[in-house]
Formats: structure tokens, sequence, C-alpha cells
């Protein structure tokens, strides 16, 4: 699973390529970017200045939002309680050898990723970190039923690739440990996700993409289980789905993927939900995509 390879991404920051997923991290565009755009800007940080948070995040990887979290809080004299969920010690491994990724972070941020890796955890009068390593489905059951979640960051590989962190199972896990008003916050734009997030009782937001493209719709899906309308209006990255998002979910591709036992394989789980495809009644996701002009490569269901 830890065969990797140096990807230098478009925004001079470095990423790698999973051979065993057939997948990078980060998007070409840029590891930093992408980390900044989908992650730490729609978390809203500023309603925990001065305060404290609990966050927890999913696939740590090299570590960039947990870094790019950690170094917006310094800023604001936050206090974080964090846990970090990961199967695979070489990505943080190889970015604490990387001098480009040194070169991003302030000098506390450098001294907590390393004393995660080498201790599992860090701790001080502003941070208390923790690092759980194996597969996700069991390591969240280590995290204390007590605590509530501010912000959760779901950045496994995509849904097709590794259908185990995305499924009704693991995703109802996760959310029942958010806060009333928490953020589960992810780059996946799945009708898959965002129909089982929906059907979990979350509203759904879209993150807008920083650009006007078509092919790059959203940025990525912000859940919430109460949400407060007067401070949603303060965070300009997220939107209501729009008709065409909305009508994603009613196709093929929003149906879920499912591991009852959270045991399942991948081929297991993704053959169960190709047969659940192929008996729908729903619209055909071919129909939906030619009416909206969009190329299979511009989503991830």
């Amino acid at each position: 699973m830890s065969e990797l390879i140096e990807v230098l991404t478009k925004d001079g920051s470095y990423s790698l390529r999973s051979i065993f997923f057939q997948e990078n991290f980060h998007s070409l565009f840029g590891a930093l970017e992408e980390t900044k755009i989908k992650f730490t800007a729609p978390s809203d940080l500023q309603r925990f200045k001065g305060k404290s948070l609990s966050v927890l995040d999913i696939c740590f990887g090299l570590g960039y939002n947990s870094a790019s979290l950690i170094n917006e809080l310094i800023k604001q004299e936050s206090h974080l309680n964090l846990y970090a969920l990961e199967i695979d010690k070489k990505p943080l491994e190889y970015a604490l050898k990387n001098k480009c990724f040194h070169k991003l972070w302030a000098p506390k941020v450098k001294k907590i990723l390393n004393s995660l890796y080498l201790n599992n955890s860090f701790d001080d009068q502003f941070f208390k970190c923790r690092i759980l390593w194996g597969d996700a489905r069991e390591q969240i059951n280590n995290i204390p039923a007590s605590t509530k979640l501010d912000l959760i960051y779901l950045d496994g590989f995509s849904p097709q690739k590794c259908p185990q962190l995305w499924t009704i199972e693991f995703l109802s896990k996760v959310t029942q440990k958010l806060n009333p008003q928490g953020y589960l916050i992810t780059y996946s734009s799945s009708a898959a996700v965002r129909k089982t997030l929906r059907n979990l009782g979350l509203e759904i937001f879209t993150i807008k993409p920083s650009f006007n493209e078509k092919t790059f719709w959203s940025q990525g899906t912000v859940a919430i289980a109460k949400f407060d309308k007067n401070k949603m209006n303060s965070n300009l990255n997220l939107e209501k789905l729009s008709v065409m998002e909305e009508e994603h979910l009613l196709t093929k591709a929003s149906i879920p993927y499912r591991d009852t036992n959270l045991s399942s394989t991948n081929g297991d789980i993704i053959k169960k939900r190709l047969d659940e495809q192929l008996f729908s009644n729903l619209v055909p996701t071919k129909k939906w995509r030619k009416k909206w002009g969009m190329t299979k490569s511009s989503f991830k269901s």
C-alpha cells in the first residue's frame, strides 16, 4: 500500500501518487492550494478565534490539512483538540523529509507533525493532538464517545478507488460525532456521498469553485447537522446545491456504497453497488451528463 511516487504540483508544493490506488493525493493544480480552498477556507476558522475546537482529520496523509489548520489557529490563539486517522506512515515520513514542505509551515506546526510521527501525539497549553494508525473503520472507535467534533475533514482516495471510507455505515459513525453545528468537509462532490450525508439528516452545501469553469462546478461538499442561517451567510465559500447538482442526486450515481459489517474489501463494496445500480429505476447518470454537458472526468461518483 505504501508504494509512492513524488509529484510536484503547479503551485510548487509537493504531493504523492499511490501506486496501489492509482491516484494522486492531491490535484496537480497544487497540493497546498487544494488544502486551502477545499478544507481551510470552508472551515470558517474565525468562528473559533480565541476559543477551543475539536477536529477529526480522516486520512491524514502528508499532513497538509491539519498543518494548514494548525497554522491558522496559531495566528488566532485558538485551542485545538485534534484526532487524525491514517493507515500508512510513509506519506508523513516523506513530508517530514521534504525541504519544500518544511518551508510552508511555522516552526510549531513542524514540531507537532514530527511529534505525531515519532510519538503519535503532541501536547501543550494550546494543542492536544493524537494520530491513530490503522484502518479508519476500526480506529474511529478509539475516539472517546464524549468527544463532539466541530470539524471533520474527510480526505481519502476517491469513492471509486477507496469506497470503504464513503459507505453509509462509515459515514453514519463519522457524522454521529459531529457537534450540531459542526462541519463535515470533503473535496468529494460524489452524488453517492452527498445523498448518503443528506439521508443521514445533514444539510448539504457545495464549496464554490474559485474560477468560472463549467467542468469544475464544485470544489467539494460541506455537511452540517443544524446550520445557523445567520452564521452561514458569513461563509462566502459555501452555497446551496445548484439545480444541476440536485438532479445529480436523482441519478444512479447517487446509489450509496454499503459495508454492513465495516469489514468488506473495496472490490466487494464496488460490486454490490454496481449490482444495485444495474437494477435501479433511477435516471442513468449518462443522461444527466448529456443534459448538462458534463464530461465523465469532471466528477467522481
